[in-house]
């Protein structure tokens, strides 16, 4: 019988746990895990990136774009700490990532160089499941403890292994002896379906609505056929959180987009006029633009019954699976279209999309960002995915990027932090290598880890089967971060330096496009599109262009909404007030 090391054991449960690569950052010890991925030839892969953080951020999106667990690797001390930002990436937007760390503990007790405590460390990100490997007969328990565990929870997880451990002779498994724990692999997770007298509750408070809203988020995905008939049959408006934003088509009549500060005027009106609320797997924060307390009965469906109530009240919470529920309820629901009240969302639909347009055409010095986005709109390829980095960026991805059906989009939604959006681009790529990829990024995520990513890309992309992994880069040069309507500071301290983005790209052998006049925004597309290697789009744009966030509408009609003469004539009043304040 072959010798197995530790190391081995732990890439034998990778194997087991479908887990295709493992991301990290290589170091002393986390060496013999990274030795035994090694020599496997490529199944799991050992995926090198530049820094921890990104590696991190990779294993996050690999775990969004695929529904899988991401896997990331790293060694004690300040390593270790650098894996936080991707960690709580994923705990915050519930996603299943297990983190490996080595460690060395041959120094004297307390004096171990870089030594630092990983259980105080990793406690609140993993949720409290932070296990050190002991003895070598049961770290595959250990392991397989820690997937289902991340699975179960939909969150992160942490296993510690010492160097020395990694490196030991793992026993026959006959000469364990009694009391050594044994697991197995990747157990399914369980159909949940709410109650039955909960679904007749909240199908006899949908069927009473008279202006219903859905706001749908990432736990909607896969339910989109059923959000649709729903809505058709209660005749509701449709909004979506960031993360939600992928699940429907955005070209319904009733779809009023993005809601919240990145969102869109529709979505803002259609939460300010409801009076019945179905909120399908979402945790969005954006609170403010939330219907008014006590404006709206709610219905909530989520997996995760943590969630339910902690944004807006929920008279009847419903833990469970969303399509599953969603068909359990609509064969309960009594249609009622409420003509009046879809035409009205429809009308604010119609009004956003003209306003938007007009922001679209509006001059910019020297490029408007909205058309950027516009642009890529009419040639985003129908398969494929997007990756979305914090910054301005996203209000435009929100307001302006028509995502074809079944493309699949991520971005940091929760946590916010910026730097993720390449990393995210890599996991998707690797992934799927046979479609394209398009990332979204502002100049000061390029600069935070963009630029050294790109060496990751340079290293990888001769493998991909479709070579397209495109880095649209908004340069616009605001240190401020967010750009949105201030006007650029002539106080070089507050300039981010320029930095050819694009040039950057062809010195790695990539391809780079760089473009400055509006008119030749759809060609750089096209040709960055087209390119037969990963290229980086810089697209030198205005940062003076207002983000012009939606203020929270209809607050005067909250509570007061009425089908009378007086209560239609109050109405139209508004709408005309919030159509010419969306035209300034």
């Amino acid at each position: 019988m072959v010798d197995r090391t530790v190391a081995d054991v732990v890439v034998e449960r990778l194997l087991a746990w479908r887990v295709p690569r493992a991301f990290g950052y290589p170091g002393e010890a986390i060496a013999p895990l990274v030795d035994a991925l090694d020599r496997t030839g490529g199944e799991p892969a050992f995926i090198p990136a530049r820094h921890e953080e990104t590696a991190s951020f990779m294993a996050a999106g690999h775990a969004k774009f695929t529904g899988g667990i991401g896997v990331c690797l790293a060694t004690q001390g300040p390593s270790a700490v650098q894996l936080l930002n991707g960690l709580y990436d994923a705990k915050l937007d519930s996603k299943p990532v297990v983190a490996i760390v080595g460690e060395d503990i041959s120094g004297p007790l307390g004096g171990a160089h870089q030594e630092i405590g990983l259980s105080r460390l990793f406690a609140d990100v993993c949720n409290q499941f932070v296990r050190y490997g002991r003895r070598p007969e049961e770290v595959g328990a250990l392991l397989d403890q820690a997937f289902r565990t991340a699975a179960a929870t939909r969150s992160p997880t942490c296993v510690v292994l010492p160097r020395q451990l990694q490196e030991a002779l793992v026993p026959d498994p006959q000469t364990y002896g009694a009391g050594v724990i044994t697991a197995t692999p990747g157990e399914p997770l369980a159909r949940v379906l709410p109650h039955e007298a909960d679904l007749d509750a909240a199908a006899q408070l949908l069927s009473g609505g008279q202006r219903t809203a859905i706001l749908v988020g990432q736990g909607g995905r896969d339910a989109a056929a059923e959000i649709i008939e729903m809505a058709d049959r209660l005749g509701a408006g449709v909004a979506t959180s960031l993360l939600g934003k992928p699940v429907l088509d955005e070209r319904l009549p009733f779809h009023t987009g993005v809601l919240g500060e990145v969102g869109t005027p529709a979505a803002a009106e259609l939460m300010g006029g409801c009076d019945t609320l179905l909120m399908v797997g979402t945790n969005d924060p954006w609170t403010d633009y939330f219907p008014m307390p006590e404006q709206a009965r709610t219905v909530q469906i989520d997996i995760d019954g943590r969630r339910i109530g902690t944004r807006y009240p929920a008279d009847v919470p419903l833990v469970g699976d969303a399509a599953e529920t969603l068909r359990a309820l609509l064969s309960r629901v009594h249609g009622r279209p409420e003509q009046q009240w879809r035409a009205t969302v429809e009308s604010s639909v119609d009004r956003w999309r003209e306003v938007a347009a007009e922001r679209v055409a509006a001059t910019a010095d020297p490029v408007n960002p909205q058309l950027v986005l516009q642009e890529l709109s009419a040639r985003m390829p129908g398969a494929g995915a997007v990756a979305v980095d914090v910054g301005s960026v996203l209000y435009w991805y929100a307001r302006h990027l028509t995502l074809p059906p079944g493309v699949n989009a991520q971005l940091c939604g929760t946590l916010g932090s910026m730097g993720c959006a390449l990393p995210y681009a890599v996991a998707a790529k690797l992934a799927a290598p046979d479609q394209p990829v398009v990332a979204l990024v502002g100049d000061g995520a390029m600069q935070l880890n963009g630029l050294a990513e790109l060496i990751t890309v340079s290293h990888l992309w001769q493998g991909w089967r479709d070579p397209r992994l495109v880095v649209l880069v908004l340069n616009n040069r605001d240190q401020n971060g967010m750009g949105g309507g201030r006007q650029p500071s002539s106080d070089p301290t507050h300039r981010r330096p320029d930095v050819p983005y694009a040039g950057w790209a062809r010195l790695l052998g990539l391809h780079g496009v760089r473009v400055d006049r509006p008119e030749l925004v759809g060609a750089a597309w096209d040709e960055a599109l087209a390119a037969d290697r990963p290229c980086v789009l810089e697209a030198v744009v205005d940062p003076a262009v207002s983000l012009a966030p939606p203020e929270p509408a209809f607050a005067d009609l909250r509570g007061l909404y009425a089908e009378g003469a007086a209560a239609r004539k109050v109405r139209e009043q508004v709408e005309v007030t919030i159509a010419a304040d969306d035209l300034v």
